[in-house]
C-alpha cells in the first residue's frame, strides 16, 4: 500500500513516514502543495494523509481534486484545530476521516488500517463483469477467470482508476515493492496474460494501450 503524506512540519513528516514504513506501507512526503501535486501526478496513492497546521482553503482544494482524479483514494486530515467546523468543513470535502493532533500512533495505525481494508474490500462491477480484489476473483458472465498474482494486480489496479492513463511507472510503483529491481518489461508480460486469458477467450478489451503514456482500463468495449 502506498501513501502520500503531506505535513509542511518537517520533523513530524519524517516521523510519519518511518513510522508507516515500520508497518509495511510505500511512503512518499510532500511538504508543501506544489511537491504534493507533484507526487499526485506521477503515482497512486491508496491513501493521503493531509497534515498541516490550518486546514482549510487550497486545503480543502486539494481534497477535492484528489476525490476527482482518482475516488478510490482515502484521504485523513491531521490538524491541530479542534473546532468542530473544520471537521465538517474537511469531511464535506471530501476527506474520509479527521484526526485531532498530536496524534496518537496507535490509534491512527488502527484508523488507517481501517480505511485501506475498507477499501480493498470494494468489489468492482462493471456489467456483466465482477472483480473482487480481497478474494483475488474475477468472474464474467457468472464464470470465474482464472487469473492471479501480478496479471490480477494490474487489472485490478487499472480498474480501481477506470478511464485514467496509468504509466508503467506508477504500476511498478503502485504494485512491486520494490520497483527498483524489476523492469518495465514485467508490465508488458502482466498485460499480455490479462489478453491472454481473458479479453480473447472472451471476445472482449479490458485494458488499450496509449502509446507513449501507459495503459488505460476501458472495458465495457467489444473487439472490432
Amino acid at each position: 500500500m502506498r501513501v502520500l503524506i503531506i505535513e509542511d512540519e518537517v520533523g513530524l513528516g519524517k516521523t510519519l513516514s518511518q513510522l508507516l514504513t515500520e508497518n509495511g506501507y510505500q511512503c512518499d512526503v510532500a511538504e508543501n502543495l506544489g511537491d504534493a501535486k507533484y507526487y499526485l501526478d506521477i503515482r497512486n496513492y491508496d491513501l493521503v494523509l493531509l497534515g498541516w497546521a490550518e486546514v482549510g482553503g487550497n486545503d480543502m482544494g486539494l481534497i477535492a481534486e484528489i476525490k476527482r482524479d482518482a475516488h478510490k483514494t482515502s484521504v485523513i486530515v491531521l490538524s491541530p484545530r479542534e473546532d468542530k467546523e473544520s471537521e465538517i468543513e474537511a469531511l464535506r470535502a471530501g476527506a474520509d476521516d479527521f484526526i485531532q493532533k498530536p496524534l496518537d500512533h496507535d490509534i491512527l495505525l488502527v484508523r488507517i488500517e481501517a480505511k485501506l481494508r475498507f477499501g480493498a474490500s470494494n468489489i468492482i462491477e462493471i456489467e456483466d463483469l465482477i472483480i473482487n480484489p480481497e478474494e483475488e476473483k474475477i468472474i464474467y458472465q457468472g464464470n470465474e477467470i482464472e487469473l492471479k498474482g501480478k496479471p490480477f494486480e494490474v487489472l485490478t489496479h487499472l480498474a480501481m482508476h477506470k478511464d485514467q492513463i496509468v504509466s508503467k511507472e506508477q504500476l511498478l510503483d503502485a504494485i512491486w515493492e520494490e520497483p527498483e529491481l524489476v523492469t518495465p518489461n514485467v508490465i508488458e508480460v502482466a498485460i499480455n496474460q490479462i489478453r491472454q486469458k481473458m479479453d480473447k477467450p472472451l471476445d472482449i478489451t479490458t485494458i488499450e494501450t496509449v502509446r507513449r503514456r501507459g495503459y488505460r482500463f476501458c472495458f465495457p468495449k467489444k473487439i472490432s
